[in-house]
């Protein structure tokens, strides 16, 4: 498998927990050298605070390779650096990712390479830890390919994540894209069928062609599929239900249409 160029992963301990920021110290590499050379060496970054209104140039240039890199990077006063460590990070602290990110593009290529249908997760904006580590060893039990992730706005990979996915975050591939949007139109010119799981259809989800290349995506606790990305979508479908309750966890109905993916590949194979 093709994997990004930032390096191989340091994995922590998760035995050294701030409380504060829910990121384990050993997760952190701070100072301005300490930073560079672990952008110059490719490290894994999960994501990287710089203090703002900082006039240091060092600082400026930081933000700007990791940038260009894909890597996450958020302005914040010194507070928040000074919480997510006690010694002395000048204005700059990394956390180094617990999985391995993987370029989409190229393990798409190499799964059609090898003669089977790529069938991947696309995560919109779903922010708990939990729900997303459940996704992830409900995704390594139905033959999921790789999770997509946004570059922001997704439930950090952290050590609570792994935990909760039984350890499936370790050998799971995640694809941390930039932009859903293209990421999409990229699938489809790969003949990727993208599948929505969604309450906003009067359409039954069981009733959709889920065979073939797909990619099933899933919306936020909060506000379930972006509108952007639901009307890119070749087919939507509601899960059915009965009783007082609206709605279902993401987790459980992730897990409730991946099952459904796998149950019609089982029938093709």
């Amino acid at each position: 498998m093709e994997k990004s160029n930032r390096g191989p992963v340091r994995r922590p301990q998760f035995n050294r927990q701030n409380p504060k920021t829910g990121v384990d110290k050993d997760q952190l590499v701070f100072g301005i050298h300490a930073v560079e050379e672990a952008l110059v060496a490719g490290t894994n970054l999960e994501k990287l605070f710089i203090q703002k209104e900082s006039q240091n140039a060092a600082l400026k240039n930081i933000q700007q390779t990791a940038q260009a890199a894909g890597i996450p990077t958020q302005l914040v006063p010194a507070v928040k650096l000074d919480q997510l460590t006690r010694k002395n990070h000048q204005g700059v602290v990394g956390v180094l990712a617990l999985v391995e990110y993987v370029l989409l593009e190229a393990l798409i290529q190499q799964i059609f390479d090898l003669g089977r249908d790529p069938f991947v997760i696309i995560c919109d904006h779903i922010t708990d830890v939990r729900n997303f580590g459940a996704i992830a060893r409900t995704a390594s039990c139905t033959g999921v390919d790789a999770m997509v992730v946004p570059a922001s706005g997704n439930a950090p990979i952290n050590g609570d994540a792994l935990k909760t996915s039984a350890g499936a975050l370790a050998h799971m591939p995640v694809c941390r894209e930039q932009n859903l949007k293209l990421t999409i139109e990229m699938l489809k010119q790969y003949g990727l069928r993208i599948i929505a799981c969604t309450e906003k259809t009067e359409s039954n989800y069981f009733d959709l062609d889920l065979s073939g290349p797909v990619a099933l995506i899933l919306g936020s606790e909060e506000t379930g599929i972006s509108p952007d990305l639901l009307k890119r979508c070749d087919a939507k479908g509601a899960l059915p239900m009965v009783g007082h309750i609206a709605s279902l966890n993401v987790s459980v109905a992730a897990g409730v249409a991946m099952y459904a993916i796998f149950q019609q590949k089982l029938k093709s194979a």
